[in-house]
């Protein structure tokens, strides 16, 4: 299960916004790994810099997907940290972004519903029947006449985009 999380594009998009570009690789390196793994052995699979491994794995570690275990070395006394991934974690937070998008487009869509929407043809804004009656149905920004927007093709496209956010949602699930 923990190779299908990190094969969903969510997910990688959701450890590049957190990580950088290249945090999916440094996680499915330590996954792969199934047990604690050195930052110096994550830099053998991964032609990176030990500083830009640790600033990901901080990175990780301050959203509670990277944790670590941190032991003195005998015969240096310096510290020898050893990482792991949380999978259940990226989950649990995908699914609490998740669900505040479905929630962020399921009022957008009644708002779409409910209203008469009017966009600028310069695309610089869109808005409701009323606000767009204040401006005389000139668009605030560049001065355009407005045009009413067709809300069924709206609603249609939104409701495809919650409906696959709900599959992605339940494949999540079953992670937690």
């Amino acid at each position: 299960m923990k190779e299908k999380i990190l094969n969903l594009n969510i997910t990688k998009d959701f450890l590049t916004t957190i990580g950088g570009q290249n945090a999916p690789e440094v996680v499915k390196v330590c996954l792969e790994k199934n047990k604690d793994i050195t930052d110096e052995e994550i830099s053998k699979k991964i032609p990176l810099k030990i500083t830009e491994i640790r600033t990901i794995l901080n990175q990780l570690h301050y959203r509670g997907i990277a944790c670590y275990n941190k032991a003195k070395t005998k015969r240096s006394g310096w510290y020898n940290y050893t990482w792991t991934i949380k999978t259940k974690r990226i989950a649990e937070l995908l699914l609490e972004q998740k669900a505040e998008e479905i929630n962020r487009m399921e009022k957008r869509q009644e708002l779409e519903k409910n209203y008469e929407q009017f966009a600028c043809p310069g695309k610089c804004t869109q808005m409701a029947f009323e606000i767009a009656a204040e401006y005389q149905f000139k668009c605030p920004e560049c001065g355009k006449q407005m045009n009413i927007i067709d809300n069924r093709k709206i609603a249609r496209e939104s409701k495809q985009k919650i409906e696959s956010i709900k599959r992605e949602v339940n494949v999540l699930k079953k992670v937690v």
